[in-house]
């Protein structure tokens, strides 16, 4: 994506399988096809973008706790084997699927590395909004510390939840710019397990009250997809439509079939959920409490 295109400003990871992108409206809209486990919530596409237009490019948004103390200890997937959630930091895991052709369970070595004290380890959501000039430091660190990480994270069980959390904390000029949120609705059980609860018709009032854009997972074909659809997107079965969707509207037809400028937004109530969400994370006293 760097070398390919200098117009972007964040990468925004989605599953590849259950949220898919499209081109045919514009470079950064959402297909919003196939809602197994992915589904723009609470914000039209319109609606993403012209909050995202108003706000600062160096900001990266990622969940994340730091692992010290107790949380060493208890912090980790509960559907994982127990010495892989005991100490998160210290089992050395080897994923055959690097090498071989059919994909197979993880293999926890006997051994046990200590925990470094060149850096601090943090965890967090997977999911995560990222700037481009992070990323470039990811890949093109000067000072070789990104690659360092990642090579240490090559043997860590659920090396997605720790890596960018790990780099940016423990890099001071990004540091700053970290908002711990992950820009998601996500119900989890008591205590937590490897995977998320399916959302549901009883989660739907919390998701909308969450303002988050993004809410995952859903069960493929759930009842509340539906209605997401109908009270938030306004669309069924096509495109959520845009200020750039000129065509006519009668006889149930999309609209959207034909196209204005793709830089006229015309911002509805998802936007104002959104920009609720981002004052909040905005915050003096939110932003405090980063990376610590």
């Amino acid at each position: 994506m760097l070398r390919e295109s200098l117009e972007w400003d964040w990468f925004i990871n989605l599953s590849a399988s259950d949220y898919l992108f499209d081109t045919m409206l514009y470079d950064a809209a959402f297909y919003l096809g196939n809602t197994r486990c992915w589904f723009c919530l609470s914000v039209f596409l319109q609606d993403l973008l012209h909050v995202l237009s108003n706000l600062s490019r160096n900001l990266n948004f990622i969940e994340h706790t730091r692992l010290t103390g107790w949380k060493i200890v208890y912090l980790g997937h509960f559907d994982l084997p127990t010495c892989c959630r005991s100490s998160r930091g210290k089992p050395i895991a080897i994923d055959p699927g690097l090498y071989l052709s059919k994909k197979s369970d993880l293999s926890l070595t006997s051994q046990r590395r200590s925990l470094p004290t060149s850096f601090k380890l943090f965890t967090g959501s997977a999911w995560i909004m990222l700037t481009r000039s992070f990323l470039e430091y990811c890949i093109m660190g000067w000072e070789n510390f990104p690659r360092t990480i990642l090579m240490y994270y090559t043997n860590f069980v659920s090396s997605p939840e720790g890596y960018f959390h790990t780099v940016i904390c423990n890099t001071e000029e990004f540091q700053d710019t970290v908002i711990g949120h992950d820009l998601h609705y996500i119900a989890w059980d008591s205590p937590p397990r490897q995977h998320p609860i399916s959302l549901t018709m009883k989660d739907f009032d919390k998701m909308v009250k969450s303002n988050a854009p993004f809410a995952r997972k859903f069960a493929r074909n759930d009842p509340v997809l539906d209605k997401i659809d109908k009270e938030i997107l306004n669309r069924t079965s096509r495109f959520a439509p845009g200020a750039w969707c000129i065509g006519s509207s009668d006889n149930k037809s999309d609209p959207c079939s034909a196209r204005g400028s793709h830089s006229h937004f015309r911002p509805g109530p998802g936007a104002e959920r959104l920009q609720e969400l981002l004052q909040s994370l905005l915050s003096e006293d939110f932003r405090r409490k980063q990376c610590s």
